[in-house]
């Protein structure tokens, strides 16, 4: 849903005087400074990008929390991509419990998964890109959940109408991949509903003693496009292109194990192309690993997380940089009244020796203001390769957001 300032105003308004008839109101307002060691590959990036970000929230239940309304708005403006700025309903969404079955109306958010650094089963809901090239921001998608918990384990069912396209970065955003993603023009779907095509989706997840563990199914729309048109050329010399999505089904199992310090952890995706020029393909992709927690460093507060991930793909639908991957990282937890947090990460690519490396650090400060700061770097890409295109944009990044 594309949200303009005026509307994103006016439903912010609408959200914050709810307050009249009760409910909660919280959220965020911030601001992000990205800053490139290097200087950009095309004249049209920059090496410092500035953008203002807001996210109010609003909550309300009643019937003796048997049913409730939740509100998240979406709105960010960059300083120079205009594909960045943009706003999305992140939730609106009725919730009402009937007797052992929870259904929920509306724009909502689901996540699956277990692995730290790639979501391979976590199919719901499209990835919002411009916001980081890390993936996990998603956009609000319309659904029909309904959810019931038993004995034996629980099961959700979802019913999808309406299909929302990735954001990718415009032609001054960065990093970005070589070719600009138009996504001003039409996408190009392989099925004739288009993005009105309603998508099925089903999990069962259940635990048994250390074990947890979910099976998924989606049959629709991917999130994901299959491929990449050439439309034009830009004056430097580089294609412009529009997304191919086709339809799919997906076979997801995503689960872990405890035991004493150490967490395994495993995902598992098959994808069979249901449409377009490929279909009949099947990809299968995985990634697992472990992290082994070690409590109280030296007799201090502080636990130290060592973790493990390994990433495959057959890389039969569309090329990835997760082909062939090794991910070890640490992640330093102080537990002090700051909630202060540092995650610093290796891809290791073992065809090609590509590196990228990524810090991720945050910390409140006071009861309102939180700090987060990431560095990411890209070393050692091959020309062809995914990452070639961002050999130049190794970059900090400093968000400061004020919590109400």
């Amino acid at each position: 849903m594309k949200i303009t300032p005026h509307i994103l105003l006016a439903l912010v308004i609408g959200t914050l005087s709810g307050t009249v008839y009760g409910g909660e109101v919280s959220g965020y307002i911030g601001g992000q400074s990205r800053n490139f060691f290097n200087t950009p590959n095309v004249p049209e990036q920059h090496s410092r990008y500035l953008s203002f970000v807001t996210e109010p929230e609003y909550y309300q239940q009643w019937d003796n929390g048997d049913q409730n309304v939740e509100v998240k708005l979406f709105y960010r403006k960059d300083q120079y991509d205009e594909q960045r700025t943009h706003g999305d309903i992140r939730e609106l969404s009725w919730t009402s419990v009937f007797e052992d079955w929870e259904l929920r109306l509306g724009i909502s958010k689901v996540f699956w998964g277990v692995a730290e650094t790639q979501h391979l089963v976590d199919i719901i809901n499209q990835t919002d890109l411009v916001e980081n090239v890390d993936a996990e921001d998603k956009l609000g998608q319309q659904m029909i959940m309904a959810s019931t918990e038993q004995d034996w384990g629980i099961i959700d069912l979802f019913v999808l109408p309406g299909f929302r396209e990735r954001t990718f970065p415009g032609s001054r955003g960065r990093p970005r991949p070589g070719a600009i993603v138009d996504t001003s023009r039409n996408a190009v779907y392989d099925s004739s509903d288009g993005k009105n095509h309603i998508d099925l989706a089903a999990r069962y997840s259940h635990y048994i003693g250390e074990w947890e563990f979910g099976l998924s199914l989606f049959s629709g729309t991917g999130r994901e496009p299959t491929d990449f048109v050439p439309v034009a050329i830009t004056a430097s010399g580089e294609p412009i292109v529009v997304p191919v999505y086709s339809l799919i089904t997906q076979i997801g199992f995503d689960g872990q194990a405890f035991f004493d310090d150490w967490t395994w952890k495993l995902e598992a995706a098959n994808i069979e192309v249901r449409s377009g020029a490929k279909k009949g393909i099947n990809s299968f992709k995985t990634v697992g690993g472990f992290e082994y927690t070690w409590v109280g460093i030296a007799g201090s507060n502080m636990d130290l997380g060592f973790l493990v991930e390994y990433h495959y793909s057959d890389q039969r639908i569309i090329e990835t940089i997760f082909d062939n991957d090794f991910a070890p990282g640490l992640r330093f937890v102080f537990n002090d009244a700051q909630s202060s947090e540092i995650l610093f990460g290796l891809f290791l690519d073992a065809n090609t020796q590509t590196t990228a490396s990524f810090i991720e650090a945050s910390r409140r400060l006071g009861d309102s203001w939180t700090m987060e700061f990431q560095v990411r770097t890209f070393n050692g890409a091959k020309q062809g390769r995914p990452l070639y295109s961002f050999r130049f944009d190794d970059f900090a990044q400093l968000d400061l957001n004020y919590h109400f």
